[in-house]
């Protein structure tokens, strides 16, 4: 019987180290202001971490900025007030900020970090998700409005996964992955070995490491080097059986080439949860192959995500106060 003090589970965010950061450059102790509008989840994760709350003014030392429709905004917060040195922002991906974050890599502050890690959980979850429906041909299933005479499904046991990054997100996919005895491949852009995987390859080793894969799953950060990473080349190189399932961003993938390769039989279907473009248009091919399966980005849900990004907050609020390292540091030069 259950304890009545038990709670659920609920997602936990996966930790990928940070380089650490030399004392000159670890940003001021100081107010922290939450922008572009307030939310209280937010605000009580900042006074939970032991900061202080303020506006957006010249004493303001940490922000924590939570749209992703208003990168100029933040831009001209940071011109106006240039005593800020620390910026948190809202989302794993910090694509939507590039011409922000290229405009500041030339200077020591602010310091930024994004969500990267803390959505790992349910994102990881979507992607087994989309992973074992294209296997076992729900796209077709679902579409079907008579009882199908051929019996046609894959099973995940035992198959040759390729995840293209190395991030949080690839760590719980394979966390997830081990019940099923799969072989893990991790593409990213050194040979460092990933723990758990059966080998690591360098990103420019992609294309040697798809004919073998039976699935593969694109986790990698949207940078102007990794854009449209998979065209018709790489499609031509899968097995036919083989599956695609992008999780991470829209743009990494062609989406033309990818309903070429499907209406072709080129690989064995594809599960999307980013298009390009995004929002996918009304009537596009993707919704209605019997090969594909598309979400609208919702892999993580507001939901989920609430909690999951207090707590990076709550975080780096006691790493501002000398408490701690901070976690989701992002390279603006990188961007990521």
């Amino acid at each position: 019987m259950s304890d009545s003090t038990t709670r659920p589970r609920g997602h936990r965010a996966v930790i990928t180290p940070s380089a650490p950061i030399a004392a000159a450059d670890r940003p001021t102790p100081g107010p922290i202001a939450v922008g572009p509008e307030s939310a209280e989840h937010i605000e009580r994760a900042v006074t939970l971490g032991g900061g202080t709350l303020g506006p957006i003014d010249d004493d303001t030392r940490g922000l924590v900025w939570l749209s992703t429709r208003d990168p100029e905004g933040l831009d001209r917060v940071l011109h106006e007030h240039p005593g800020i040195e620390w910026v948190q922002l809202p989302m794993a991906g910090v694509d939507a900020f590039a011409e922000v974050l290229a405009r500041h890599a030339d200077r020591p502050k602010p310091l930024w970090t994004s969500a990267k890690g803390a959505f790992s959980e349910p994102v990881a979850e979507h992607a087994l998700a989309l992973t074992l429906g294209l296997l076992r041909v729900f796209p077709e299933r679902l579409r079907a409005t008579s009882w199908a005479k051929e019996q046609r499904g894959i099973s995940l046991y035992g198959l040759d996964v390729v995840i293209v990054g190395a991030g949080g997100i690839a760590l719980e996919i394979m966390r997830l992955l081990e019940p099923f005895d799969a072989s893990v491949t991790i593409v990213r852009r050194s040979t460092e070995p990933v723990a758990g995987a059966a080998r690591t390859v360098a990103a420019a080793a992609l294309d040697e490491v798809l004919p073998t894969a039976d699935v593969v799953v694109v986790a990698a950060a949207m940078t102007s080097g990794t854009a449209r990473m998979f065209g018709a080349e790489q499609f031509a190189a899968m097995k036919p059986t083989a599956v695609l399932v992008n999780i991470a961003r829209g743009g990494l993938v062609d989406t033309d080439a990818l309903v070429e390769a499907l209406d072709a039989g080129a690989i064995w279907g594809a599960g999307v949860d980013v298009t390009d473009p995004e929002p996918l248009p009304d009537g596009h091919p993707l919704f209605s192959s019997d090969r594909a399966i598309v979400t609208p980005h919702q892999a993580d849900t507001p939901e989920m995500v609430a909690p999951l990004l207090a707590e990076r907050i709550r975080h780096n609020v006691r790493a501002l106060l000398g408490d701690g390292e901070f976690i989701g540091v992002v390279d603006p030069a990188e961007g990521y």
